[in-house]
């Protein structure tokens, strides 16, 4: 099973899957940041007092949380670029990792739109009566009152889903993007040994997922503190 560990297992190796792991985390990070941005704008259409909006905002949840991630970046990947062609007559061209961030982000923010939802429906109704008697506007008062408090009660549920997007960035590897999980799988081929990169790759996934982990319990722990 581990026929060339020690191959695998060299400083070289080990730095080109860090890199690797580095890239997984970026993604990530960068998709959760994005998400969290379309989370903002879901939410307000859901919770918007026009009807087209709100239909907006359902749609978007409903058919990216009701399809697999994989396939959302497949789409992005094959036939966005093929609309384009046959409607232009030109070939686009994007980035593996551009497209990953933006299909992980997309799906991102449709559980992001139920997180922020949720959290500003556990905001107290008395802040938005306190709110309207001082004369904000509802801009005002979700900007400056309502959205701080929202992110406070759903900061555990961002950082789980933080984690699944460290996780579910080994996905882009289908396109060709190498981040960790491609990472091993090149080295893999070159040894003809997958057993031990993978179980490198793991290593390097439980490391990321655990100190965010213990970096959301810390950030709760802090809050907590704070109230």
């Amino acid at each position: 099973m581990f026929t060339a560990f020690d191959k695998v297992f060299t400083p070289e190796n080990i730095l080109y899957l860090a890199k690797g792991a580095l890239i997984s985390l970026l993604i990530a990070a960068v998709s959760l940041v994005l998400g969290l941005i379309l989370g903002i704008l879901g939410s307000t259409a859901k919770r918007s007092k026009y009807r087209i909006f709100r239909i907006i905002g359902n749609v978007y949840v409903e058919v990216i949380r009701g399809t697999p991630m994989l396939l959302q970046i497949l789409l992005l990947f094959s036939v966005v670029p093929s609309l384009y062609t046959a409607l232009t007559g030109d070939i686009l061209r994007i980035n593996t990792y551009v497209i990953g961030a933006i299909a992980m982000s997309i799906n991102s923010g449709a559980y992001s739109t139920e997180l922020i939802r949720s959290g500003i429906n556990g905001v107290d109704k008395g802040q938005w009566e306190a709110c309207e008697t001082l004369g904000l506007s509802h801009w005002q008062t979700m900007k400056m009152v309502v959205l701080p408090q929202a992110f406070k009660i759903i900061i555990p549920p961002v950082i789980s889903e933080f984690i699944t997007l460290i996780k579910d960035s080994s996905l882009i590897s289908c396109i060709g993007a190498v981040e960790l999980l491609k990472g091993a799988q090149v080295i893999g081929a070159k040894y003809f040994d997958v057993m031990s990169p993978y179980c490198v790759a793991a290593i390097f996934y439980l490391i990321m997922t655990l100190s965010v982990s213990y970096l959301g319990r810390y950030i709760e722990r802090k809050l907590a503190a704070s109230d």
